[in-house]
């Protein structure tokens, strides 16, 4: 299986459990691999046959500043589900990191597989 991916991406949003970080934006920085065929697309060279990784950039941001949570754990489970349904996107690894959480840590996180790769 082709896959299209997504790696760094640095957003700010609202995350956290203790009452302090829900009133603060912090940094997650996000990489993602897409299960996808991208025969179709490269056949012809078109951008409507492939995922759009600019647009589903923008849209990680969106959804993760729409739909704040206090755990990684739970934006991990609910950004893979929208990303699989609203692309038809048949499997994915996401993995999300919050830089600085922990002091001597230079990132901590959480990666989630979801689908098949067929």
């Amino acid at each position: 299986m082709d896959k299209v991916y997504i790696e760094g991406l640095t957003i700010q949003t609202t995350i956290g459990f203790y009452q302090w970080e829900k009133e603060i934006k912090q940094k997650l920085v996000i990489d993602l691999q897409m299960g996808w065929n991208t025969g179709g697309a490269a056949e012809n060279d078109e951008l409507a046959k492939t995922l759009d990784y600019a647009q589903i950039s923008q849209e990680i941001e969106t959804f993760a500043n729409e739909n704040p949570v206090d755990l990684i754990e739970t934006l991990a489970e609910r950004l893979a589900e929208y990303l699989m349904t609203s692309h038809h996107i048949p499997w994915l690894k996401l993995k999300i990191g919050k830089p600085g959480a922990v002091f001597n840590a230079a990132t901590v996180g959480v990666e989630i597989e979801r689908g098949s790769r067929g």
